[in-house]
Formats: C-alpha cells, structure tokens, sequence
C-alpha cells in the first residue's frame, strides 16, 4: 500500500481535537555499527478535546508493537495507526525499526571511504520523522521531545538541547538529552558517529561544530570563520527580533552524503561539501555564511515560530532567505550579499516565475507532498526580494518592530500568514491587504519600461503593476557633468573601453497604477542612462526601449557599483531567456561585465553565467567562439592575483586550444582541485587522461576524491564510459546527492549528443521512480538528470507529459527544468544578431 500523505482537512480536525503534551524517544543506533537497523521506542503523552474520539498517529518505519492506553493496537501499511476511542488523556507506546538507511527517507547510514567509519544524520522536513519513529507530523502540533540514544561507544551524539548525561554501558554509551523546547517535529534532529568536534565560547553561547574524523583537518582550517559568523549572526538576529536565541548550545554538523543544510534547533546539519576540499573562493566563503546565517534565521522563523500549515511555508523559508542576506551586509564581511543575491538566486526566480511551475508565494497546499514540491525559486528567492520590497515598502525601522512584535507574540507557538500582516500593519501604520493580494496571492513578474517625451520620463508597466517603491537611476558618461557613483565609490568600473557611467540621481517612485510620472532626473540632455530598478529594491523586470536597447547592453559594464549592473545584467539575461535577445549579445555583454566587475561576490557567479551561455544557449555555430571569449576574459582575471583561482576554474571548464590546456597545467602546480578541472574538460574533448586521473586519485586526501574520477569518467565521448557513469549516478545512485550536479553537467556535453541520446530516454524512463528517497533526492535526480542535450521540441513535450503522471515534487521539478531546456533549444535556434 502507498505511504498515505497527511491532508489539510486532516490536520486541521487532528489539530483541533489534540494537543501533544510530551515526547520521550528512546533511539538504539548500535545496530548501525555494522548493519542497517534503527530501532526506536516513541512514547507520546497528550489530551484529546472530545474524548471518546479517533484519530490516527503516523509511522512509516516498521512497526513491531503498539499500545494506546495499554490497550494494543494494529498498524496498516500506509504509514499510520489508527488511535480508536481516545480518552482525556492518553500515553501511546510505539516501538519500530527502520531498516532502509541508504535510500530511505529520514535517517541515512553513510560509510566514509577513507576509513571505514560510519555517520548517522536524521532529517526530518517536511514529514519524515514519521520514517524513523511514531508521532503526530504536522507543524503545529508542537511539543518538547526528550530524547535517549544508545549509540557505539566511540560514538559522538548531537540533538537540539545539547548538554546530555552520558552513561557507559558495556560495549555501548547511551545518550540523554534534557527535554526541547516545544518543537514541531521536523525541527528534530538526532546525528551520530565519531566526529572531531571543536568548541568556542561566544557571548554567552556555547558553540560546536562537527564533522567527519577525516576532515578534521578542513574543520580546523574554516573553524575561525564558522565561529565568527556564528557569533556575529546570534547578535544580529537577536537585537533585531529583540529576543536572544534562548539556548546555551549552538551545534553545526557537518555530515556526508546530506543534501544542503537543515534547520534543526539548536543542532543545524550540514552536507560537509560545504568544508570545501581546495581553499574556498571569494563566492564560496559568502555562500557558507548566508547559509550559516539563513539555517539560523530559522531559528526564529520555523522553530521558534512555526507556520501552522505548509501553504505558510515562505514564513519560513523566504524569510530565512531575506534574513540571511539582511544579516550577512549588516553583521559580516559580506557586505555585497544582496548583489550575489541578484547575480544567482534572483535570475532564477525571475526565470521560474514567467513558467509553467509559477505559483503564487503563499497559495492552498492540500497535502505534505504538495508541499514538498514548493521548496523552490518561488519560496525562497523571489519570496526574499518580495521582503526586500516588504521592508523598502513600509520602512525598516517599522519592519524590524513589526517583527518583535511578531515574535512576541506567537513565541514558542504557530502562526499565519495574517498574524504576520496583522504586526508589520500596526507597526508601520499601512494597510497591507492589497499588499499581501498583489504579491503573496499573485503569481507572475511585473515588468517596467520607461517613455521619456524631452525632460517628462514616465514609468510604464507591461500590466497591472503591484503596489510597490522602486527606484530610477540617473547616468551620464564620466565626460560630462557628475558626481560620484551614487555610493561614494567615485564609479568604480575598469571597463577596457575606458568610458564609466556616473550617477547623476537617484529617485525613489511609489508605484499605484499603470503609468507614474518620474520627477526630479536631470535633463535628458545630460543623460545617457536611464537604469530602472536601481538599487535592486523590487522584485520586477525590466526592459530598455527600443532606440537606446543596443547602447544599454554595451553600458551595462559601464554602470559604477556591482548592483547596478547586476540590474543591467538582469534584463540582459530576461531577454536572453524570453527570446528578445540571442546568445550572442547576452554573452558579450556580461563577458564584458565580469571583465569590468569590481567586487568579488559576483565574479565567479558570472563566470557560470558567460560559460552557461555559451555552452547552453548559443546556437552550434556562434558556441566556439563565444567559448573563446569567455576563456579571453579568464585570461585576463587570471593577471589579477585576487581573482586568479576563479579565473583558472572558470577557464578549465571553457579552454579550447592547446595552447589554454597547456597553460593551465603550467599554472596548476600541486592544485590537485584545479588539475582535477582541467582533467575533466581534456577527457571531454578526447583526451587521454586515464592513468592521469588514476595517480591523481592516489595523490589526492579528499575521502571523496573518486567521485572527481567519475566525474572525468562522465566527460570522455566514449560508449562504455557513459554507460558504466549512467549505472552509479542514476540507477545505482551511488554518487553523494551533493555532488550529483557535478557528475551530470559532465556526462551531458555538448558535440556528444549520438552518445547521449539512449540516456535521454532513460531518463524519461525512470521519471516514475525519482520520488524515491524523500524530497532532496527526488528535486535533484529529477532536475540535475534532466538532459541539456541530444533532445528536441518533441522530447520536450515528452517529458511534460510524463511529468503530469509523476509525484508532484518530480512534476514541479521536471516542468521547469524542461521549460528551461525548451528556452534554451529556441535560443540556439536563433544564429544571428538582432
């Protein structure tokens, strides 16, 4: 029988007739020693509103007894025990075994190669705890867990309260952790395994970080940087919420084979690819603090204040996300964050919300595995922007005390949507429900353009525009009469042509209506440069008109600070994608932006973009030589220490000539990460690299260094390399679900498509079987599988077919990937220049 998923109805009439007193979760790991069982006892206390009544608990994992009451009691094989003739109050003992720890959802087993070792991780979002042990799984059924772990004796245990008495048993310690606070079940978390652990104190916190025995090393060297930011986002988050995270314990574990990071109180786990192997890059280190900074974020939006039901997910998540961002500029290093935030997350928003998956941020969910198909562009980085525009809207002093208010009042508790629209209302004095309508309710993208009739510029919207306050930037050349750059950069650009725009005005416009009047620019005459949604304040496309549409795509290099031209890089890249631009343009204009970027946030973000252009968009006859000026541009940031690793990565995926391939052995040295790069694109183009990669293998101490073999294994155009690659990434799945994207962009190569095209059609093939393994296994086989190549418009409407048959995580995930791939075959369909 099919795992049943938990409805709405059902958890509103569960949640109405219960409350969860208590959980006391007994949990053996012994077994994992050496074989594949967690077993586990759940003892639940809670009360019932209408004795007498039923209602059903859930569990997934293998069920060996129950009893409610001491009565006994007899599971189905949905994944639920029904719970008959309820009292008062009622004690209800469930004991089971999960016994599918590599591909089963909940609880993973993972074996580290270098020496054998065993991890444990749990994860639990959005419902599968219920695959691990009994409970009520749904949000808003908060309560405090206490849990007991028996584990191996060399073994280290992490949970949410931290702190845990620890008793010696023969061959065996057991592990118990004072009671959570009350928690959602998907907020808990238990880890286990022999970690090298480091600890700091920090204002008052008693900080943690974990990872696997051989990458204690890597550990040691990024543990500064884990412990500043950890210290700098607590009392960031905490002033501004005005409530102080309440707990002493702070724990990150770092834990292979995890798919991104999860928000568990008090103990947040992470996929250990984030302790990079070679030193990390400018975009690497911010991505590991607005990671670090949204998985804490968390800990106010969804642990401490819990969405009552998942169609409030984006209380989470697109907080989280703004959250981050908001954090990372005010509190870190990272000062540019919201311009990566524009160069990467935001591009695929605004590519996301004008396709076939685009929903409105909050929309009715009818169930868990609806749920779990919106952990997406939507939720998280459009929902960001539209809080960027939330707090541009009514103010920032008034939105962070709406969010006091917010947190003070549903502390420890649920909330909606409203409770969150009621406290920003009073704090900011607006009426926020055609706000809330227009941008929460509403799916799409506004789009702008401006008329400019002599010195009367008029804002125009494509539609309907959302209420909202944008921003019109105003350049002239540095030739004529102006000032700085707006921000006090005195420009900034070092674009080769010499020419840098400079801002002459900036001017902030509350949209109401289809057409607003823009006052207070200087004369057209003193003006080149019209940059709609300077700032980056809204969440909105844009378009140049069409007498200045060539010059704006040369003038977007020329902009004076990594916004702006982020903006300019936007609308280039919308009108790549829509069809209004082709490769060639796009791709010439930001090559020629990252050649004049002058901050390090956006360097490597763009690269991928110039790279994905060529490689992905241009048409077969334009792909060489738009290769060539990306890797020219590599050359030339290579000359700039700063920026030489990025510039070398970057040319390793495009170098072309001997001459690239020779040079950038010359410049690899002893960079095993960089020769591993240049492996992969010399197999791609034919190479002989085999006994290359096997004494690379040897030389290299990352444990996880045979997935780079694959990965040159994936690139070579030969039948048998495809074939063995094919059976460990997608049937055996045996690659770490954090390094499938690196193996799949390397099997999927241009010029290989004859290869290519009998995987195309096991992949539609095994579209039915992609759910398997939870949520972040299903998003990434069915996204990161997905062909680029050896496909046409008839595969195309193949895979969209076949994607309305499959789980609605797979059919979300499946219908823009496939949307983006039908995007990009139009693209190269398209040879010349406008």
């Amino acid at each position: 029988m099919e795992i049943r998923s938990l409805t709405r109805s059902e958890a509103e009439r569960r949640g109405a007739l219960l409350k969860v007193e208590r959980y006391d979760v007994d949990i053996d790991l012994t077994g994992l020693a050496d074989g594949p069982e967690v077993r586990c006892v759940s003892t639940v206390a809670f009360s019932c509103r209408e004795p007498g009544a039923e209602t059903f608990v859930d569990c997934a994992a293998e069920v060996r007894s129950a009893t409610l009451n001491g009565r006994s009691l007899t599971p189905t094989a949905d994944g639920r025990i029904a719970l008959p003739a309820l009292a008062g109050h009622n004690v209800l003992r469930v004991e089971s075994v999960q016994a599918d720890t590599t591909t089963g959802e909940g609880v993973h087993r993972a074996i580290d190669p270098a020496d054998g070792e065993v991890y444990v991780w749990m994860s639990f979002e959005p419902d599968e705890a219920r695959f691990v042990w009994a409970c009520f799984d749904q949000p808003d059924l908060k309560a405090p867990h206490a849990f007991t772990v028996t584990a191996p004796s060399a073994w280290t245990v992490t949970s949410n309260s931290g702190d845990p008495r620890i008793e010696e048993l023969e061959s065996a310690r057991r592990w118990t952790f004072p009671d959570t606070p009350p928690l959602s079940t998907y907020n808990t978390v238990v880890n286990a395994g022999p970690f090298h652990e480091i600890r700091r104190e920090a204002d008052g916190h008693d900080l943690g970080i974990y990872a696997r025995r051989s990458l204690a090393p890597i550990l040691e060297r990024d543990a500064d940087e884990l412990f500043t930011l950890t210290r700098q986002g607590l009392a960031f988050f905490g002033e501004v919420f005005a409530m102080p995270f309440p707990q002493r314990k702070y724990d990150q574990v770092f834990v292979p084979e995890f798919g991104g990071a999860m928000e568990n109180y008090g103990c947040v786990t992470w996929s250990d690819a984030f302790l990079r192997r070679a030193t990390p890059t400018p975009a690497e280190s911010e991505l590991l603090a607005k990671v670090l900074l949204h998985e804490m974020a968390h800990m106010w939006f969804g642990n401490i204040v819990t969405m009552r039901w998942w169609d409030d997910l984006w209380l989470n998540e697109a907080f989280a996300e703004f959250a981050c961002h908001w954090a990372a500029e005010r509190a870190t290093r990272y000062t540019d964050a919201w311009a990566s935030h524009l160069a990467g997350g935001k591009l695929k928003a605004y590519l996301s919300d004008q396709g076939p998956v685009s929903h409105p941020i909050h929309q009715p969910i009818h169930d868990v595995a609806q749920a779990a198909s919106i952990f997406d562009n939507i939720t998280y980085p459009k929902g960001a922007s539209v809080l960027q525009q939330l707090k541009t809207y009514v103010g920032e002093e008034q939105f962070r005390i709406g969010m006091t208010a917010y947190f003070a009042r549903h502390a420890w508790g649920s909330a909606t949507l409203q409770d969150l629209i009621d406290a920003l209302s009073e704090a900011s004095g607006r009426d926020l429900d055609t706000w809330r309508t227009a941008w929460l309710a509403t799916a799409g993208t506004d789009r702008f353009s401006l008329e400019r009739d002599g010195d009367t510029v008029t804002l125009v919207a494509a539609d309907t525009p959302r209420p909202q306050v944008l921003a019109v930037g105003a350049y002239s050349r540095n030739g004529k009469d102006g000032g700085d750059g707006g921000d006090g950069s005195n420009g900034g650009s070092n674009d080769p042509s010499g020419e840098v725009l400079e801002r002459r005005a900036l001017v902030r416009v509350e949209v109401t209506q289809t057409r607003t009047p823009v006052t207070g620019l200087p004369a057209e005459a003193d003006l080149d440069v019209l940059l709609i949604n300077d700032e980056d304040l809204t969440f909105a496309t844009t378009r140049p008109d069409p007498a200045t549409r060539d010059a704006f795509f040369l003038a977007a290099a020329q902009l004076p600070t990594a916004i702006s031209r982020g903006v300019a890089t936007a609308t280039v890249w919308d009108m790549l994608t829509t069809g209004e631009a082709t490769a060639a343009e796009a791709g010439r204009s930001i090559t020629a932006v990252l050649t004049a970027e002058t901050s390090d946030a956006v360097i490597e973000p763009y690269l991928t973009l110039a790279a994905n252009i060529a490689e992905l968009w241009a048409p077969e006859d334009e792909r060489a030589g738009l290769t060539a000026a990306v890797a020219e541009a590599c050359r030339r940031l290579a000359a700039d220490p700063g920026r030489r690793q990025v510039a070398l990565r970057g040319l390793a995926r495009v170098a072309t000539t001997p001459d690239d391939l020779t040079w950038l052995r010359e410049q690899a040295g002893d960079d095993v990460d960089l020769l591993w790069r240049t492996l992969v694109r010399e197999a791609e183009l034919g190479g002989d690299v085999s006994s290359e990669s096997a004494l690379l293998l040897e030389r290299d101490p990352d444990p996880d260094a045979w997935v780079r073999a694959l990965t040159v294994r994936a690139a070579l155009p030969d039948p048998a390399a495809k074939e063995e690659v094919w059976q460990r990434l997608a049937v055996d799945r045996a690659v770490p679900i954090n390094s499938v994207g690196q193996v799949a962009a390397a099997f999927w190569r241009p010029d290989q498509d004859a290869l290519l095209t009998p995987y195309a059609q096991h992949y539609l093939d095994s579209i039915p079987d992609l759910h398997r393994g939870g949520m972040i296994p299903a998003m990434v086989f069915a996204g990161q599988l997905f062909p680029p190549h050896a496909v046409d418009p008839a595969y195309i409407e193949e895979a969209q077919k076949a994607a309305h048959e499959a789980a609605p995580v797979v059919r979300n995930t499946l219908l823009e990937r496939s949307d983006t791939v039908k995007r990009m075959l139009h693209s190269r369909g398209t040879s010349t220049d406008r």
